[in-house]
Order: C-alpha cells, then sequence, then structure tokens
C-alpha cells in the first residue's frame, strides 16, 4: 500500500471516528428528517440590503473552514451557490462551538441566522444555531485542483456536481434547452405522446438493437432503436401532428457523439412533406437558441455558427460533386460506381450498389465540410428503406439529414405511405440482414398492414437531443451533456 493510501484510509478512519464520537454525544447525522430552509446563497446575496440584520435558515455542504480561536468560518454550498459562515463562540455557545472539530468539509449543515457583511465587504451569515444533517464519510477532491480525472467525472456525477459547479449549470442549461423544444411544438398544437420502449420488432432505423428476453412470454425482445414505425400508426389512427421525447437504445460503438442510451426526439405531421420539415427544424433550433442563450448566433469550440434561418440545402449528390468532384449524374450502374469508389480508396463490401457507394463517399469525404447548419437532400433509396421516393428521379428519396458542425443532427423525410413498396423495402432489408448485416431493418408486418389501412401524406423528424445539447452547451463530448454516461464497470474487491 502506497503512503497516499495510507493517508486516505487514515483519514476515513477519523471520520469515522467523528461520526461515533457524535453519537456518543447523542447527536446521528443520519436520524434527521427535514430541514426547513427559508433561502438560498443566491437570494441572500442579490437581497443583501432588505436582509441585513434580519434571521435566515440555509442549508448546504460545507466546502471549506478555516478558524482563528474563538471565530471560525465556513463555505456553506448550496443548490444555487456559495455564501460565507460566520461562527463565533460566544454566540453559539462553548460546548457547540467545540463540537465544531467534529465537522468535515463534506458534511451537510442547517444554519440559523443573521445576514451581515465583514471588515472585508464579504456578505455573510453570523450563525446563531448549526445543525448537523448529513455526515460525509468520503474526502472531496482538494479545493484547487478539485476533480480532474475526466474518466472519474463521469463515474462519479455526484462529486463532480459538488466541485465543479459549471458542470451543474451545464445540465440546468439542458433542461432548458428540452423545455424550449417542448414548448416550440406544443404552442404548434403538436401532441406529446407515449410509445413502447420494449418491442418486439427492432423497427424504424439501420441499427444494432440491445436484446432482452420476456420470460412470461418466452419471447426475445428489443429495446427500441427508433420510436418511429409506432407514432406514424398514430398518424394511420387519425393524429395530425405528434412527438415524442425520450430515451433511445442502440447497441453500437462509443464515441465523444455517441453513447449507447441517448435522447432522442421524433416528431410526425399529417398532410406535410420533407420541405415542410426542414423549415420546422431550422425554426425550431433557432428559436431554443435564442430562447436559452439569447441568440441564434453561437461560439462552439472557438467556431462561429449562426443558426439563423434559411439553412443552405444540398443534395448528396450535389455535395459529393462540390466536395470531392465526382459526378453521380454521370454514374448510372452499380459497376461504374464501385470501379470509381475503389478509385477514391473506399472500402467496397459484397452487396453495394451505387445507392450505398453515394452514402459512403459522402459520409467519407463531404461531411466535415458542413460546420455551418445545411440540408443534404435526396439520399439514396438503398439507405432510406422508409423514406417515400423522388418522382423525379426514383432511385433517390426524399429525404434530409441537418448537419451542425460536421455532425448530423436531424434525419427527415416525406414518409413512404405505399404499403407494397414498403414491403418491398423491408423484404430487401431482410436479405441483407440474413447476409450478415445486424443493422439492416427487420421486417415489420404490422406496420405494413397499418400502412395498407392508410397512411396520409406526413412528413416526419427525428432530432438528435444530445448532440444539439453539445453544440448549445459547447461540450466537448456526448459524455459531459449525459448525467451518467455508459461506463465499464470498475471491478473493485468490497
Amino acid at each position: 500500500m502506497s503512503g497516499t493510501e495510507e493517508n486516505l484510509n487514515e483519514m476515513l478512519m477519523i471520520r469515522r471516528k467523528k461520526l461515533q464520537e457524535l453519537k456518543e454525544n447523542g447527536i446521528d447525522p443520519f436520524v434527521v428528517e427535514k430541514y426547513d430552509y427559508t433561502h438560498h446563497s443566491t437570494l441572500i446575496h442579490d437581497n443583501f440590503e432588505e436582509l441585513e440584520e434580519k434571521t435566515v435558515s440555509i442549508a448546504g455542504r460545507i466546502m471549506s473552514r478555516r478558524g482563528h480561536g474563538k471565530v471560525s468560518f465556513m463555505d456553506l454550498q448550496d443548490s444555487k451557490g456559495r455564501i460565507q459562515i460566520f461562527i463565533r463562540m460566544d454566540t453559539i455557545g462553548k460546548d457547540d462551538y467545540e463540537k465544531l472539530g467534529l465537522l468535515d468539509m463534506g458534511d451537510i449543515i442547517g444554519v440559523q441566522g443573521e445576514v451581515f457583511r465583514t471588515r472585508s465587504g464579504e456578505i455573510s451569515i453570523r450563525a446563531k444555531k448549526i445543525k448537523l444533517l448529513t455526515k460525509s464519510l468520503q474526502i472531496l477532491p482538494e479545493k484547487f485542483h478539485g476533480l480532474k480525472d475526466q474518466d472519474l467525472r463521469y463515474r462519479q456525477r455526484y462529486v463532480d456536481l459538488i466541485v465543479n459547479p459549471e458542470v451543474k449549470e451545464t445540465f440546468v442549461l439542458r433542461s432548458k434547452i428540452i423545455k424550449a423544444v417542448r414548448e416550440y411544438l406544443d404552442k404548434r398544437d403538436f401532441l406529446e405522446v407515449d410509445t413502447p420502449i420494449l418491442n418486439t420488432v427492432a423497427g424504424g432505423a439501420n441499427a444494432r438493437p440491445f436484446i432482452t428476453h420476456h420470460n412470461s412470454l418466452d419471447i426475445d425482445m428489443y429495446l427500441r432503436i427508433a420510436n418511429e414505425l409506432y407514432l406514424k400508426r398514430l398518424i394511420v389512427g387519425g393524429f395530425e401532428k405528434v412527438y415524442e421525447m425520450g430515451r433511445m437504445f442502440r447497441n453500437e460503438g462509443m464515441s465523444h457523439k455517441h453513447n449507447p442510451e441517448f435522447t432522442n426526439i421524433e416528431l410526425y405531421q399529417a398532410y406535410a412533406d420533407y420541405e415542410d420539415m426542414m423549415v420546422l427544424t431550422e425554426e425550431l433550433i433557432a428559436y431554443v437558441a435564442e430562447k436559452t442563450l439569447g441568440s441564434p448566433k453561437i461560439n462552439y469550440q472557438g467556431k462561429e455558427i449562426d443558426l439563423t434561418p434559411p439553412w443552405r440545402r444540398l443534395s448528396m449528390i450535389d455535395a459529393i460533386k462540390e466536395y470531392v468532384g465526382v459526378d453521380f449524374n454521370t454514374i448510372e450502374t452499380d459497376e461504374e460506381a464501385i470501379n470509381v469508389a475503389k478509385e477514391k480508396g473506399l472500402e467496397v463490401e459484397p452487396g453495394m450498389r451505387r445507392g450505398h457507394i453515394i452514402s459512403e463517399m459522402f459520409e467519407e469525404f463531404c461531411e466535415e465540410f458542413l460546420v455551418q447548419p445545411t440540408f443534404i437532400t435526396h439520399h439514396p433509396v438503398e439507405v432510406s428503406p422508409l423514406a417515400k421516393r423522388n418522382p423525379d428521379d426514383p432511385r433517390l428519396t426524399n429525404r434530409f439529414e441537418a448537419f451542425i458542425n460536421t455532425w448530423e443532427i436531424a434525419n427527415a423525410f416525406s414518409e413512404l405511405n405505399d404499403p407494397i413498396d414498403q414491403k418491398q423495402r423491408f423484404a430487401e432489408q431482410s436479405k441483407q440482414r440474413d447476409a450478415g448485416d445486424v443493422e439492416a431493418h427487420m421486417m415489420d408486418m404490422d406496420f405494413v398492414n397499418a400502412l395498407e389501412v392508410g397512411l396520409p401524406p406526413t412528413g416526419g423528424l427525428g432530432i438528435g437531443i444530445d448532440r444539439l445539447i453539445i453544440i448549445l452547451t459547447n461540450q466537448p463530448s456526448i459524455r459531459d451533456v449525459i448525467l451518467f454516461p455508459t461506463m465499464k464497470p470498475i471491478h473493485e474487491e468490497d
């Protein structure tokens, strides 16, 4: 055992001894059920003139301590901020003052006292009563270095929130962003609904699902990878505008913009198309930025990004022509496309067709240029199994993806409502699945049946909420905007 570990273990033991001593003195900090406080720290700071020399009660965590004989100071942190506590022996009594030695950084206390300003000008509370509410048996990270280990910050978010107050502000802003998204849609008569998280068919996207087993029914089930197919069933049933924001689950790789469990919103509007969804997307995101940040012009990691509508619109084929110099308008056959792909160094897998090559070439060579908000339109039908074909070129679909900071933020299309075409596309996806593509779409006959009942012309949109929040909060990783990101467990001995 290292000297540091020995010291830490000794400090932990000291805290437990203090807890025992407290109990021997009739103080058990774990039996306190409630504490009635009257103010938060920021309210006291903001209203000092009104509260000066008035009695307040406050509750929070001790973040620092310093003493000078018969006078002591503490910095108390509550959910809003910090405030200094001034303690005099002759004010709280000798016995209670001496018991302060049993308190540690991290302990949660309640303080009753008068608001005043010290000689140095700091707004403080002159303590009359101090009540220990919870004893901390762990050591908080040292004041000046904080919790710097990024991996540990994600694993122990509760400590991260205590010692890095700016982290809390990120999640407060996250909540405001989500609220603003709902506000925008609610004002436009969209109805928020709930659909199943446990599915018998993993549908609505090309992704690898998490598989579980229902014991009573003795069937495998899937955590949803998307909620698209259920929401479109509701449009069939007569709803005109619906949306759902919630968790999706994809058993895929992890990165700075991928977490297996993530928040997504999908919305559907009857009698609308993908162009209506483009307008809705740019207006919604600009509204959210204005509402939560005060401007549609933002800074992300040193890059100025203007979210003001209208955003640039560019077809996928034109993007490849602009950024790669390859014109797929002149490439008609699968063989020609494969040859061009090989010339450009793309890996060509068995079964790939012209549409797959277009999609792969765009992802490999074009996305990096899409820093400013851009709609990429008209994806090949091979990679768009749920989108309506473009009437001018049936090899393409009336679909778009919205890009900001080179990342796909949204995906939308005019929804395929031809049940015969949909069944054929599902069948093609099933072949790909049988050939080993674990992300290919499963056959969903009930959804085909719903389309046979009749889906009106419909525009649909999905937005990656976490990615949007990453950009609006100026954070480097999706783990910085998810309170408890997925982490590989660390196995420790008890």
